[in-house]
């Protein structure tokens, strides 16, 4: 596969890299959502009084989960693809620098690495918003209980987005995913802090 052969997000579709990207993916959403959720019940129940200061902290989380994603999969494809390509050039007794293969693995790297961080980014900017409208449409607590529903949404979402790819009943692995940030909340309310 050359490295113009189609855009990131046909790319992303690709046997080659979509399972492994999907995987990053839905696994750091999966974290960003829950996070969220931590966040924001702990926001509430720690007595911060305005939407944007709970904002605030999500996208301090949000940063540094999203900086881990990326980071961390750069770093673990790239250590991968070296293993690969020295292994393929023992066998074929040939320097792979410089050629499509090295550069189809590097795009792979790239594409892994953005699908990781862009999971917790998304898992945990959007059951933000509701914060935006503390003061004007919610409540502090209603805005904390949107923001927990959203990120259940989120979490449903993944379950049955994945249980589609495995030919699984969509809703119940939706509900087994969203079941987590449910959890998450109540631990959150029930531990002494």
């Amino acid at each position: 596969m050359s490295a113009d052969s189609g855009s990131l997000r046909e790319r992303i579709g690709t046997d080659v890299i979509g399972p492994i990207a999907r995987r990053y993916f839905v696994s750091n959403g999966f974290d960003g959502a829950l996070t969220g959720v931590g966040v924001t019940v702990g926001a509430y129940l720690s007595g911060i009084d305005d939407g944007l200061t709970v904002i605030s902290l999500g996208l301090g989380a949000a940063v540094g989960l999203t900086t881990s994603g990326v980071w961390s999969v750069w770093e673990i494809e790239r250590a991968e693809m070296r293993a690969e390509i020295q292994e393929t050039e023992e066998a074929m007794l040939t320097n792979l620098s410089d050629t499509q293969v090295e550069r189809d693995k590097m795009s792979n790297q790239v594409v892994n690495a953005l699908m990781s961080g862009l999971g917790p980014l998304l898992g945990l900017v959007v059951p933000l918003t509701p914060f935006l409208f503390e003061g004007a449409v919610f409540t502090l607590f209603e805005a904390t209980l949107v923001s927990v529903g959203i990120a259940v949404g989120v979490l449903f979402a993944f379950g049955a987005y994945m249980a589609s790819i495995s030919r699984q009943r969509w809703y119940v692995a939706g509900i087994r995913m969203g079941l987590a940030g449910i959890v998450v909340a109540v631990l959150n309310v029930f531990l002494p802090g």
